[in-house]
């Protein structure tokens, strides 16, 4: 009987051939049980996984590390996209979910040591200043061109992204790529607010209509109402307000995610303001050095404004908020407003959308017994010192960041891992999960025209044009880990009665003005920031500043007649647009 013996190389060709067909099997299985509903038909989706299981095989067997913070769209990630990317693609990956401060932590811990924590990290375009001057991260325009040529998804689609001008360096460079999206937006029971009886006693007492606050006198007129007029609804105790202020990291965040904007302490300008951004520091148009955050060089960090932002945070925590949110952190604050008894919030995350659609059943009481929200989100009000033309809110972008300190074979298998779990075959059903649009063709999906009425005021914002007015940390901010760190020090202070907050803020900037001035010896001395670190301004009077576009002098009416607007109207506006 005759034998017929393979060689080596056709036995290894059969034993791919074979691979490849239980790696197509397997994102056939994904696409049918998992990956519905998608912006790709079903071919789509079969033709755009080939393509990452092609472009995976150099890579096949690799395990690699990346890095998130813990909201319910890293969770998905983390729990059910890499089983789905390890089955398709070989590649195995350890997607760790920590505090957002330990992100940042680990970020900067990696730029400073040069060694190698992770492959990739979702970390917020907040550092866009950061790593555009660095040159610590991959600017991702040139390795797409380059080194990562070979592992770019054709089907990427990057005019399909909402957030990549937000990642997009004073170069004109891509240094990151959005992973997910949210907005920080007023949030309120739109039950009460539409009830006869409220809105009567509302009027009678303000003498304008319950409705969505335009400004910050009317959410302050609300929250007083609920507070101290209405007191308990339905036999719970409720108040006007809700917020968070232990002396912790996300505190700072809370301050630095545009709080001082909203009021008014910036410059017109969109994305940020030109020339003092919402933090509050110069950088001239058309430069990419910072000047300063002091009034006194220029910036706005201890303006008026910006002190009448920390004061009224301060003091609706104490008056309006419910006991002990003075000591909560960002995390304790979502779990206490689905309790169902605060009537608004000035400062909401739509990241925390997920978690306020859940049931009744699991302990949610601001939906109804079919599940529809009790609750609408609307665009912020903004304080006295705010003009037309300024940034009027927060947004959010973490988005995928890739170090040169990784190894270039690991960050080309990430890169991959960054690309599928934004892809299109699988975005539409990942914003279902985590409900943090990054796509148009996501947002912009018939399932979430379905969806809409259950998540309350969340696809409207997201299909209207106002949704550009709500941006991340800009390009101002040269170095936003070392700079983030003095906010929540400083403005804990406030929060314990240490310091208030004309004395906290004036820290503040002295502080932010000194770090920068480091900032400016390295980069003068080594090049350290390529050129476009700090060069502070030398210090004039205030009053100088006033009158020369610097920070805006103190209004002597800080409370204007509140004015809301009817929340259907609203709504109604955005559809026509």
């Amino acid at each position: 009987m005759r034998r017929y013996l393979l060689s080596a190389a056709a036995v290894c060709a059969v034993v791919a051939g074979q691979a490849a067909y239980a790696d197509e099997a397997a994102a056939k299985k994904w696409i049918n049980e998992e990956f519905q509903p998608s912006a790709l038909t079903k071919d789509e989706q079969l033709s755009e996984m080939q393509w990452f299981i092609q472009a995976a095989e150099p890579y096949k067997g690799m395990e690699i590390n990346v890095l998130s913070e813990g909201i319910p769209t890293h969770s998905y990630e983390s729990e059910v996209l890499t089983k789905a990317f390890e089955e398709i693609t070989g590649i195995k990956v350890n997607h760790q979910i920590l505090g957002e401060g330990e992100v940042v932590q680990a970020v900067q811990t990696q730029m400073q040591t040069k060694r190698n924590l992770y492959d990739a990290y979702v970390n917020d375009s907040d550092l866009i200043g950061t790593h555009s001057r660095l040159q610590l991260a991959y600017n991702l325009t040139d390795m797409m061109a380059g080194d990562f040529a070979s592992v770019t998804n054709p089907g990427l689609d990057l005019a399909d992204f909402m957030g990549t001008q937000f990642t997009t360096g004073p170069d004109g460079d891509l240094y990151q790529l959005p992973d997910q999206q949210f907005a920080n937006l007023y949030w309120f029971r739109k039950d009460w607010f539409d009830r006869e009886d409220l809105q009567a006693a509302f009027k009678a007492k303000y003498g304008y209509d319950l409705g969505v606050p335009v400004n910050w006198s009317a959410y302050e007129d609300i929250a007083e109402f609920f507070s101290e007029d209405v007191k308990n609804i339905d036999g719970v105790d409720i108040y006007g307000h809700m917020d968070y202020g232990k002396r912790a990291p996300d505190l700072g965040w809370r301050m630095t995610d545009a709080w001082l904007s909203m009021a008014g302490a910036g410059s017109k300008g969109e994305p940020n303001g030109v020339p003092i951004d919402e933090w509050g520091i110069r950088m001239e148009a058309g430069s990419c050095n910072p000047a300063g955050a002091s009034v006194t060089r220029g910036g706005a960090a201890n303006g008026p404004a910006a002190v009448y932002a920390i004061r009224k945070w301060d003091e609706w925590l104490r008056k309006y908020a419910p006991p002990g949110a003075a000591s909560y952190d960002f995390y304790q604050s979502l779990p206490a407003l689905a309790q169902g008894n605060v009537a608004q919030q000035i400062f909401w995350y739509t990241a925390f959308t997920a978690d306020m659609v859940k049931p009744k059943s699991e302990g949610n009481n601001t939906v109804d017994e079919s599940g529809t929200p009790l609750w609408r989100m609307a665009p912020s009000p903004h304080g006295p010192y705010w003009e037309e033309g300024q940034k009027v809110g927060y947004q959010d972008v973490g988005s995928w960041t890739f170090l040169k300190s990784t190894p270039l074979d690991r960050a080309q298998a990430a890169w991959l891992y960054a690309q599928f779990v934004v892809s299109k075959t699988v975005d539409v059903k990942k914003s279902h999960v985590g409900l943090t649009f990054i796509r148009d063709s996501s947002v912009n999906h018939e399932s979430f025209t379905e969806r809409a009425p259950k998540l309350g005021g969340l696809v409207e914002f997201y299909r209207s044009p106002d949704r550009v007015a709500w941006s991340p940390t800009g390009v101002n901010v040269p170095d936003y880990p070392k700079l983030a760190q003095i906010w929540w020090q400083q403005i804990g202070d406030v929060n314990s009665g240490a310091f208030t907050p004309q004395e906290a803020m004036d820290r503040l900037a002295e502080e932010m003005d000194i770090t920068m001035a480091r900032m400016q010896r390295a980069d003068e001395q080594a090049n350290v920031y390529g050129g476009c670190g700090p060069r502070l301004n030398e210090e004039k009077d205030a009053e100088w500043w006033f009158a020369n576009g610097g920070a805006k002098p103190k209004l002597e009416n800080e409370k204007p007649q509140g004015q809301t607007v009817n929340y259907d109207e609203l709504v109604a506006r955005w559809a026509k647009q």
